[in-house]
C-alpha cells in the first residue's frame, strides 16, 4: 500500500497534484487543472499506465533495433514518463525534454527526479521556439507531446512546425506526437496533412471507436522519411489491453482526404474535449 502524501501546488499554468497510485509502490499521477499529464512508476520506469503513452512507447520500441541508445527530442515534459522509458530500456540515450512550464520541471524535479546519469537533459522554455534554436540533424526521434490545458497550442500545429522538426531531425529519423479529436476530424486530417506534405512515411494509430468517430480520443500520428516496421507496431496495438488500428499509405491518404496543411495564418489550436473526455475519479 503507498502511504505517499499528495501534493498539490500552482503552477505556471495552472494548479498541478501529484497523487499516489495505492496499488503501486512509488508510482504517481500528474494532473494539471483537473486533466491527467503524466503516470510515473519511480520502480519500473518501463511500465506505461496511460494507453496513448503505450502506443508511443510501441513507436519507440520498433524505431531502431532493441537497446540501441537514441538521440531523442521530447516536446512536452509532464512527469517525464517517456524519457525515463527511453532512458531504461535504451541505457545510454541522450535525450532533450522541453516543457513551457517551468514551475511544473521543478514540482517534478522535486518529488519525482530522474536519476543522475540518465542523459535526460531538461529545457523551460516554448517548445517551438526551442525547435527552431535547435540545431539541424540533431535528434533521431521527436516527440510532440504539448498540450495548453487539453489542447494544442495553436502554433504547434502548422507546417512550419513540422518542417522544422524534419530540420532537426537526422534523414532516417521519426517524428510522432499525440493529438485527440472526434469526428468529422477536422484537425487531425490538418495535421495528417502536414506531414504528408514533408515526409513520404506516414501512420495512424489509434482506437478502432475513436477512427470510426463514436467518440472523442487520442491518436498517434508517424512519420519518416523511411519505411516504417508498420507489421511491428500493428502486431504491439493488436495485442495491448487497450488494442488499437495502425494506419498506413492508402489508409492513411484515403482518411485525410481533402485536408490542407495549415499555413501559420491559419493556424487554431486543437479542439476541446468534451466534459469528462480525460477526466478522473
Amino acid at each position: 500500500m503507498n502511504e505517499a502524501i499528495p501534493v498539490t501546488r500552482a503552477v505556471d499554468h495552472g494548479t498541478a497534484k501529484l497523487m499516489p497510485d495505492v496499488d503501486r509502490e512509488r508510482a504517481w499521477l500528474l494532473t494539471v487543472d483537473g486533466a491527467p499529464q503524466s503516470y510515473v512508476d519511480l520502480d519500473d520506469p518501463a511500465h506505461l499506465e496511460f494507453e496513448y503513452v503505450r502506443r508511443l512507447g510501441y513507436v519507440l520500441d520498433t524505431a531502431a533495433e532493441a537497446g540501441r541508445a537514441l538521440d531523442v527530442v521530447h516536446l512536452g515534459g509532464g512527469a517525464l514518463t517517456l524519457p525515463r522509458y527511453v532512458a531504461a530500456t535504451r541505457p545510454g540515450s541522450r535525450q532533450d525534454v522541453v516543457e513551457a512550464d517551468r514551475g511544473l520541471l521543478e514540482l517534478v524535479g522535486e518529488h519525482l527526479p530522474v536519476p543522475a546519469g540518465s542523459g535526460v537533459v531538461l529545457h523551460a522554455g516554448d517548445a517551438r521556439a526551442w525547435l527552431e534554436s535547435a540545431p539541424d540533424d540533431h535528434a533521431d526521434v521527436l516527440i510532440a507531446d504539448v498540450f495548453g490545458g487539453s489542447r494544442v497550442p495553436a502554433h504547434l500545429t502548422t507546417l512550419g512546425c513540422v518542417r522544422e522538426a524534419e530540420r532537426v531531425l537526422r534523414p532516417g529519423g521519426v517524428y510522432l506526437a499525440n493529438l485527440a479529436d472526434a469526428a468529422p476530424f477536422g484537425f487531425l486530417r490538418s495535421q495528417l496533412a502536414n506531414l504528408a506534405a514533408v515526409f513520404e512515411e506516414t501512420a495512424l494509430i489509434a482506437e478502432p471507436a475513436v477512427l470510426r468517430g463514436r467518440r472523442f480520443g487520442n491518436a498517434v500520428v508517424v512519420a519518416s522519411h523511411r519505411p516504417l516496421d508498420i507489421a511491428a507496431l500493428a502486431r504491439r496495438t493488436a495485442a495491448d489491453v487497450f488494442p488499437a488500428r495502425v494506419e498506413h499509405g492508402p489508409a492513411v491518404r484515403e482518411f485525410t482526404g481533402s485536408a490542407r496543411p495549415v499555413e501559420e495564418a491559419e493556424a487554431v489550436p486543437s479542439p476541446e474535449p468534451p466534459d469528462g473526455a480525460f477526466g478522473i475519479g
